[in-house]
């Protein structure tokens, strides 16, 4: 393990874009900086390269550690590395925060240099839209003319379903992986609920908590809380915690005194230390606002007519957020459009949270996937 790890070692990188960003809502950005990871080598031809696009909470990490701290591995880790389904033997793998993150990305914990100050509250909304618009200034900054493949889940499985239609063009083949061409009601409010949760906090300060020198970390714990119970399926949190009781009785109190009380909490806590709560916002209202079909009276299927990529579409049982029937719907469209597609529907336990787990059946279809993929 050890050894891996050290042959493994990655080192964030910077890009600065003075290029005008305009952005969906009306809103223009200046100026901008990007983070990002890379993976294997790019080949002579420049076609070997593949782009990862984050969920809500992601970053530009996804794989590998660094040389200072070893033990922080990349989110998707399992999935992409030496030997692994998406192999950097074969392929150069791009990791990128999006616009509005708060990794190293420009966004609202920033400095905005009009005024001095962060940007807070002042930092515009942005769009799945937007953020692709931003991965292929990033792809022309690497001289990269198009992408073997561009691959997410959940909302990074949006983003990939945006790229096939604003850069057809661009990009060969696109891994859609629990996700949807839109949320549905219960999944905005959902989504409401932790914004609700952030704003009222009295830490707030309408977004300028900066200046005041607090978190709004009351908001940002329960919005992570309420997240991640949404992530997971009734089956994953029986078998994990059941009705366990951390001191094998009843206190009769408030406090935690059930073992899924006291990991939710542990995870809203440690949320909330690496999280920026401005930028929760953000990401929570762009997933709200993707759409394709809206552009098109609703029709999904005239959303994809100039689509020309291969895609891979791949749903869990037990992901009620994102359930398979959202990733069907998905099919229905591409094959309305005599696409090539390939679905799968996984049998997990694991909720929506499946995407990111090491699951060998999974991994098996993306391996295979990606091997038939000519560079």
């Amino acid at each position: 393990m050890q050894d891996s790890i050290l042959t493994n070692i990655v080192t964030p990188q910077y890009a600065r874009f003075d290029t005008p960003l305009y952005l969906k809502s009306g809103a223009v950005l200046d100026s901008y900086e990007l983070v990002y990871e890379t993976y294997g080598e790019l080949n002579a031809a420049r076609s070997n390269a593949v782009l990862i696009c984050h969920a809500l909470s992601g970053n530009h990490h996804v794989a590998g550690s660094y040389a200072d701290n070893p033990k922080n591995l990349g989110w998707w880790d399992n999935m992409i590395g030496p030997d692994k389904p998406i192999d950097t033997h074969k392929f150069f793998v791009v990791g990128v925060n999006n616009l509005g993150g708060c990794h190293g990305s420009t966004g609202p914990a920033s400095i905005n240099a009009k005024t001095g100050k962060h940007y807070g509250a002042d930092f515009p909304v942005v769009t799945v839209e937007d953020w692709v618009e931003t991965q292929v200034r990033l792809a022309d900054y690497l001289g990269i003319d198009h992408f073997a493949a561009v691959m997410g889940g959940s909302l990074g499985g949006m983003q990939a379903m945006r790229w096939t239609l604003d850069f057809p063009e661009r990009v060969r083949h696109a891994l859609v992986i629990a996700a949807a061409a839109k949320l549905t009601a219960q999944n905005i409010a959902f989504n409401d609920v932790a914004r609700q949760a952030i704003i009222t906090d009295q830490d707030f300060h309408g977004g300028d908590y900066y200046s005041h020198g607090v978190v709004p970390r009351r908001g940002l714990r329960l919005a992570r809380m309420l997240g991640h119970i949404t992530y997971l399926s009734d089956d994953s949190m029986a078998a994990k915690f059941g009705r366990e009781l951390r001191n094998g009785t009843y206190a009769f109190g408030f406090d935690v005194e059930f073992e899924i009380e006291s990991y939710l909490r542990y995870q809203g806590d440690k949320f909330a230390d690496q999280f920026d709560a401005n930028s929760y916002l953000l990401m929570t209202k762009a997933l709200d606002y993707f759409d394709p079909a809206h552009e098109h009276n609703g029709d999904l299927s005239a959303a994809f007519r100039a689509v020309t990529a291969n895609f891979l579409v791949l749903s869990f049982t037990s992901d009620w957020r994102f359930s398979p029937e959202r990733s069907r719907t998905i099919i229905k469209a591409l094959l309305d459009n005599e696409l090539n597609v390939s679905y799968a529907e996984i049998t997990s336990s694991h909720g929506h949270d499946s995407f990111l787990m090491e699951d060998r059946h999974y991994h098996q279809l993306v391996r295979a996937y990606m091997d038939n993929i000519v560079t």
